[in-house]
């Protein structure tokens, strides 16, 4: 047996065995004999968390008519419970039963969408003392999510209404945090375990019986907090998009110890503006995160909320090294690159094989991008995305830099299939002279090709130049491999980019809907134009295109291509000017 296969089996086998051992122990705490453990569960809430997360009251209204959508489909009710209705799929199940969409409720502002959202929580109630629930509906992050949004919108659901309504909640809401309790550590690991300490401990400062679990569960959160956050305030799964969402919980959090009249732990304090700075090194000029790993159609209201919480003074942040990502900035121009590998396999589900990939801004609009998570789309689309191929990246014989864990275990345990590899990423970033530059190199060919990539992007000290050089590398040693290998070079385009084909086969203008004009050129090498998906806007997946460089490799090969700004271009009369540190 190869040496990498003895270890993926080592690697599983340990996998397996922590997945089995927190499940046997989760199932004895939920026992009734270990039951005395917990005590009363809940009596009366001392105060309401705040919910940062924007409603739209167009669901109240879309429900009121008997659709109810989310996680990107709808289902027809049909005047009947969405609890008890076929689910359209998991993530729409998911969805509903963590009860998020309490917010839109809310955002409808009317007597009547009230009482629905009442009249629904109810019945969820009684399906649940009845045992009439779906499994998933108990799965710890689902029941976390819907303690925090039923903690968050108590007034919603509780104000004025009969001492049995009022009574029934409570006690569901205590059972619901019993049940997390003794099932957090089964969590997937990651931003879902997490979530249930936050859950948990959101439900000790504002419910009345759950304070004398404060302390621990006080405990429980700082200890994944520090395991999950790096030391430069990005996540241990390399998904951008996280950070929003922790953000959004860990906020109102802050504050609902500052309400309680106790110190929000230090820890707490630190992470909070780390994880600002990291969200604004990868943010583009038109005010998006960087679509690596994860990262697609994101709320952009939702990252303005949180980085509403900046502090002004805080010096931004100069280099993420922890997190392996590198940004570039010069004036108007920003470019954010992946100079790193997938995260620990148990985290890698969502991770993409992107590595030396790189997104492209001037002012408040992006250029070049990677096609983005395609979220809850089916499993071939999240698997194309998830491909070297839909990053602006070399991409060699069509194959990906990571490699697929096929592992029905790890699927099942967390979601997807998880990616591991290139074995080795080096990067070096440079400032001088006014410039700034990347020289990074990966290993992910090498085993199979006997290649390695390396990439050094340059950007000139006024932001209108990008001079990028692609290396295919082969091992010490190597004159010529046995055969030419074909590669690509993929350059996505954002969708809202004109393509204009020059009269020269290496050449293209890219042209912003400001009438701001980029040229694209690679010397001697003739490049074609293809079809692209974008996976980054809420309005669902949007065709665009790409500029592809191909050849061969014989055994040492370089590319160049550069990015120029036509100054000549005036924009259009309205077109903004802003710089992209003002985005």
């Amino acid at each position: 047996m190869s040496q990498r296969g003895m270890r993926d089996r080592t690697r599983l086998a340990r996998f397996a065995a922590g997945q089995a051992g927190r499940a046997m122990v989760s199932r004895l705490l939920r026992s009734r004999l270990l039951r005395w453990r917990f005590g009363p569960l809940a009596d009366r809430l001392i105060l309401v968390p705040q919910d940062l997360r924007t409603g739209d009251p167009s669901f109240a209204s879309e429900l009121a008519y008997g659709q109810m959508g989310l996680a990107g489909v709808s289902a027809s009710l049909a005047e009947r419970s969405p609890f008890e209705v076929p689910p359209p799929s998991e993530a729409w199940e998911r969805t509903l039963h963590g009860f998020g969409w309490l917010r839109h409720m809310k955002a409808a502002r009317s007597d009547r969408h009230r009482d629905a959202a009442r009249k629904l929580v109810a019945r969820w109630v009684e399906l649940e003392q009845q045992s009439r629930l779906s499994g998933l509906a108990f799965e710890s992050e689902v029941v976390a999510r819907r303690i925090i949004s039923w903690l968050s919108h108590a007034p919603l659901l509780l104000e004025g209404v009969d001492q049995a309504h009022y009574a029934a909640v409570l006690e569901s809401l205590g059972r619901q945090v019993q049940r997390l309790a003794t099932s957090r550590t089964s969590s997937r690991q990651g931003y879902p375990r997490l979530l249930a300490a936050t859950a948990l401990l959101l439900a000790a400062l504002t419910i009345s019986e759950q304070e004398r679990h404060l302390e621990e569960h006080t405990r429980n959160f700082l200890a994944e907090l520090e395991d999950q956050l790096l030391d430069d305030g990005g996540h241990v799964s390399r998904n951008p998009a996280v950070l929003v969402d922790i953000l959004l919980d860990l906020l109102p959090l802050r504050q609902c110890f500052l309400a309680r009249g106790l110190a929000p732990p230090e820890t707490l304090l630190a992470a909070i503006p780390r994880m600002i700075l990291m969200l604004r090194y990868l943010r583009l000029g038109d005010g998006s995160l960087a679509r690596f790993n994860g990262v697609g159609a994101a709320r952009s209201d939702h990252l303005a909320t949180v980085l509403a919480y900046d502090d002004p003074q805080a010096r931004p942040l100069l280099a993420a090294q922890p997190s392996r990502y590198v940004r570039l900035q010069r004036r108007r121009t920003v470019v954010v690159m992946d100079v790193g590998g997938p995260p620990p396999l148990e985290l890698a589900g969502e991770a993409h094989s992107g590595c030396l990939s790189f997104e492209m801004s001037s002012g408040r609009h992006v250029l070049i991008v990677n096609c983005g998570s395609p979220g809850t789309s089916g499993d071939k689309a999240r698997a194309a995305a998830r491909a070297t191929a839909a990053h602006s990246t070399l991409c060699l014989d069509e194959k990906s830099s990571s490699s697929l864990v096929e592992s029905r275990l790890f699927e099942r345990s967390i979601g997807a299939l998880p990616i591991e590899g290139p074995p080795t990423v080096s990067a070096r970033l440079k400032d001088e002279d006014g410039s700034m530059s990347i020289d990074a190199a990966h290993d992910g060919y090498l085993a199979r090709y006997g290649l390695i990539h390396s990439r050094e992007i340059l950007l000139d000290a006024l932001g209108e130049r990008v001079d990028g050089y692609d290396r295919l590398d082969p091992d010490k040693g190597v004159l010529r491999l046995a055969h030419d290998v074909p590669f690509a070079i993929h350059f996505h385009l954002h969708p809202d980019i004109l393509l204009h084909v020059d009269a020269s086969p290496s050449t293209v203008t890219l042209e912003t809907r400001s009438g701001e004009l980029w040229q694209f050129s690679a010397p001697g090498v003739p490049l074609s134009i293809e079809e692209s998906t974008y996976h980054g806007d809420l309005s669902g997946p949007r065709k665009s295109v790409q500029i592809v460089l191909r050849g061969a490799c014989p055994g040492s090969t370089q590319l160049r291509w550069t990015l120029i700004r036509d100054a000549s271009a005036k924009p259009r009369a309205g077109a903004d000017g802003s710089t992209a540190g003002d985005a």
